[in-house]
């Protein structure tokens, strides 16, 4: 899918940049031709000459520097660049873009370029809350400027949270997808569901299921990377709201029926990835139910709606998109819901 894609590799002074190596790697390995300039901090932790090695090309670390190869060089590889991605950002990168500076060869390419910009932020999980940093994710973010969500984990200050780089492959991905869709889906609205939901037993227990939400997200992410607004109503997850896409949180099968249907008049394309409980207790008990030795308690339960059905009566023109787990006939249980709810 890269292959003779052009991508410009910012590395900054993060002590996640030797991890940018492997990136270079598997760019090149998918056919990919790899420029990458680095910021002056960024050569305190891993040196040009390894860049160099694996992209084929030189490494641009001085704006005032002199290459044979590239002239003028912060506005030939911004025209040259089908792609900028920069992993690891630091908050003072994406800082600088957000405000407008351009003080070094990285900032300077950036702003003259008109292709695509990704940024993989990796930094402590205290910066990563700041709401400066923030407010600058949210100015790019509205510009069009794209972001692959760091993940949680134990981070070098020793801390754990949100703050590591994000998966090496995943960022191949993210690269893959925003050049091959180019934005195919602009000015379409994407509504998608996803996680699971929870019925009350009682004050401490529910009934639920085991979606953990990553399909749904995934889908909302890829739609929104091929240029979609993105509408993503999810159960309970530990997964973080992507960046640039309208997230909203419910417990319900009651809470999910109500905001999709809220949404889904905006919608051209309603894709159903949540794992909707099919039953719920016919009342949740005002404690919490006591264990008796002698006593087997009897919890009566009630169909949940049928949110897609009850959405296939009204789709006019739109795209409705289902998901089912099934033991047995596949096929044919597939082919009866795709009937009964019309998708």
């Amino acid at each position: 899918m890269l292959k003779g894609k052009k991508i410009l590799l910012g590395v900054t002074g993060s002590i996640a940049a030797y991890k940018a190596a492997e990136i270079v790697s598997l760019l090149k390995k998918k056919g990919a031709e790899v420029f990458v300039i680095m910021t002056e901090s960024a050569t305190k932790f891993i040196q040009p000459l390894t860049f160099s090695t694996l992209s084929g090309n030189p490494t641009i670390d001085n704006l005032f520097s002199t290459n044979d190869k590239i002239v003028v060089k912060h506005i030939s590889l911004a025209q040259w660049a089908d792609l900028i991605l920069i992993a690891p950002a630091t908050a003072n990168i994406i800082g600088k873009i957000a405000n407008g500076i351009a003080d070094d060869m990285l900032t300077t390419t950036v702003m003259a370029s008109k292709a695509k910009v990704i940024f993989a932020p990796a930094m402590n999980k205290n910066m990563i809350s700041n709401p400066l940093y923030q407010q600058n994710v949210e100015k790019l973010t509205a510009l069009g400027y794209e972001f692959i969500d760091s993940e949680y984990g134990r981070l070098a200050c020793g801390e754990t949270g949100e703050g590591r780089l994000a998966n090496i492959e995943g960022i191949i991905d993210t690269v893959e997808y925003a050049l091959t869709f180019k934005n195919d889906y602009q000015g379409k609205t994407v509504l998608v569901t996803a996680s699971c939901t929870r019925e009350p037993i009682d004050k401490v227990r529910f009934i639920s299921n085991y979606s953990s939400g990553k399909m749904g997200f995934a889908l909302a992410k890829i739609a929104r990377a091929r240029g979609a607004r993105v509408i993503l109503i999810t159960g309970p997850t530990s997964l973080p709201a992507p960046k640039g896409i309208t997230t909203i949180s419910i417990e319900s099968a009651e809470e999910m029926k109500k905001e999709v249907f809220k949404y889904f008049s905006e919608a051209d394309i309603v894709i159903s990835a949540a794992a909707v409980a099919d039953f719920r207790p016919k009342e949740a008990f005002a404690g919490k139910i006591k264990k008796d030795k002698n006593g087997k308690p009897l919890i009566e339960l009630e169909r949940t709606p049928d949110i897609l059905y009850e959405l296939g009566k009204k789709k006019g023109d739109k795209i409705l998109v289902g998901f089912a787990a099934e033991t047995e006939n596949l096929a044919a249980n597939a082919l009866k819901k795709l009937k009964e709810k019309r998708l």
